[in-house]
């Protein structure tokens, strides 16, 4: 299997790395708008480079990776598409729901593959939450709380195109809510705070955000977000039912630090960034997608599962703007996934 990897940068560089050792691709193809990035990756892996996108659809290839930034994703995943290609492409698949229709549309006509990167679905600690919301062990559920809290703030430029912290950090969180629980958001509630760094006053965003949320079955979530977590990055999803209690990402290496005296110390070696803390999962995903490709396996995580994710994130933004409860339902693109 020869694959084509469109974006070498951070997380292009871990898909490629986990690519280039994996038992069943052959060879890769990179190529960056740095095209000696690209170059120098391809050197380190032993692979090819190519000077541009369009050499990568020329010269052949077996399946795409399409990690570069969000605003030339919707075109890329259109031209795989259109060429007949499956396609696994980091989230989102655009900065706002035409484009991402748009793009889902491609695909579904030709009849293709699109995998999105939700990495949290391969981690170990959600998946086990999933078994046990669907064990019943839990029983009802009625309470999730899920947060994501980063231990410093990107740059400054990446702020106007990230999409805003709903659609580039939380997004992961409504992802797995759906996936973890198997239910709808029905309606949100958000707030977000400007109050740290004006770089993100400047760019339109805040630093931190809430959100209530509705789901379906009458179960009640909160999402919190912040770019401003100086203990370090955490990541945790906690579910209360009427039989049980467990939380996700609580471990050895978890930021916080009990005030109670017979509670637990704080981390020696807090993770430092979602790279860290879910490298294993990001090589789980790029596993999957292989295997999508050669037939061994269903799609876990299609376009139509990360348009739900981005509609919550888009209800959260007019939520927050406009200080009210927003309803999916006021939204396009509604049609409920099936993969959950």
């Amino acid at each position: 299997m020869r694959i084509g990897v469109i974006g070498t940068g951070r997380i292009g560089t871990i898909h490629a790395n986990t690519l280039s050792r994996h038992r069943d691709v052959g060879s890769l193809i990179l190529t960056d708008a740095d095209t000696s990035r690209a170059q120098e990756l391809a050197h380190r892996l032993g692979e090819t480079a190519a000077p541009g996108v369009d050499e990568i659809f020329r010269w052949g290839v077996d399946a795409v990776v399409i990690t570069t930034a969000t605003s030339a994703h919707a075109e890329l995943i259109g031209r795989a598409a259109r060429s007949g290609l499956p396609v696994f492409c980091e989230k989102p698949i655009a900065l706002d729901l035409p484009g991402t229709l748009l793009a889902i549309g491609e695909v579904e006509t030709a009849g293709t593959i699109l995998q999105m990167g939700f990495q949290r679905r391969f981690d170990a600690g959600y998946a086990g939450a999933r078994e046990a919301v669907r064990s019943g062990r839990l029983g009802r559920l009625h309470t999730v709380r899920a947060l994501t809290s980063d231990q410093a703030p990107p740059p400054a430029a990446w702020l106007p195109v990230s999409g805003g912290l709903y659609r580039d950090t939380l997004i992961h969180d409504f992802d797995v809510l759906r996936w973890v629980t198997g239910r709808e958001v029905v309606d949100v509630y958000a707030a977000g705070s400007d109050a740290g760094p004006a770089m993100f006053r400047e760019a339109g965003d805040v630093d931190t955000a809430a959100v209530l949320l509705t789901l379906d079955d009458g179960t009640l979530a909160t999402a919190t977000a912040t770019r401003l977590n100086g203990a370090g990055y955490d990541v945790r999803m906690e579910l209360a039912g009427e039989l049980d209690q467990i939380v996700v990402g609580l471990d050895d290496r978890t930021p916080i630090a009990s005030t109670e005296p017979t509670g637990p110390p704080a981390a020696d070696k807090p993770w430092g960034g979602f790279l860290e803390r879910f490298g294993p999962a990001y090589e789980a995903e790029l596993n999957a997608f292989v295997e999508v490709v050669r037939g061994e396996r269903a799609n876990p995580c299609d376009g139509r599962e990360a348009l739900q994710a981005l509609r919550i994130s888009e209800a959260c933004e007019l939520s927050r703007h406009e200080r009210r409860p927003v309803a999916l339902g006021e939204l396009p693109g509604g049609t409920q996934a099936a993969a959950l």
